[in-house]
């Protein structure tokens, strides 16, 4: 079983703020892949169904973004999965909105909700990071991920989820270079934010 996790906070006051991005890209793919209805499971939402023939489980936390961990855990637990068997989807301040990177194991670069995953299961976990840009300024930076996306955020931010979603074959054969460069020719951000140009990982 694939686990494939979105991080963000419940609740709708969470709803559209950049942190949330990881569980937009979980309902995206739960769209795309017609998963049906998420169910209270693990200390989450979950769904489970099938990605181009492959068992899937789309996640999503419920335990708040700094405690993630222990809702993936328990999925883990569940199914006697390895951590290379799971996918996080997350905001990640150190591309620019829009960009889009797959990397496996290394540390939480100071995401809560990665550094509790670390807790749960290891580092040895495969992350989607989704590019929501740096305010500048790291006093700035939790405003920024917990204040809402702009007007001007939204062509990109659901170009960039519903890419990771039909790009998902790619992601559940473990194909996870060829995933990033699928994700990026559906959305390439440069063309869709001007601030997304010019910076990278």
């Amino acid at each position: 079983m694939l686990i494939l996790a979105g991080l963000g906070n419940p609740g709708p006051k969470h709803e559209h703020q950049r942190h949330n991005i990881g569980f937009m890209a979980a309902d995206a793919l739960a769209r795309r892949w017609s998963f049906p209805a998420f169910r209270s499971k693990f200390q989450g939402h979950a769904s489970e169904g099938t990605i181009d023939g492959e068992r899937v489980l789309l996640l999503k936390p419920q335990t708040y973004m700094n405690d993630s961990g222990r809702s993936i855990g328990e999925a883990l637990k569940f199914y006697k999965a390895q951590p290379s068997e799971v996918v996080v989807f997350y905001d990640e301040l150190d591309l620019a909105p829009g960009r889009f990177r797959m990397k496996t194991g290394g540390g939480a670069a100071g995401h809560n909700g990665v550094r509790s995953t670390i807790a749960h299961i290891g580092p040895d976990f495969r992350r989607a990071r989704l590019g929501i840009g740096h305010p500048g300024h790291k006093d700035r930076v939790l405003g920024h991920v917990l204040s809402d996306f702009h007007k001007v955020d939204q062509a990109w931010v659901k170009a960039l989820t519903e890419a990771a979603a039909d790009a998902a074959p790619f992601l559940v054969k473990g194909e996870d270079e060829r995933y990033q460069a699928e994700v990026m020719r559906l959305a390439p951000a440069e063309k869709l934010d001007p601030r997304a140009a010019g910076r990278e990982d």
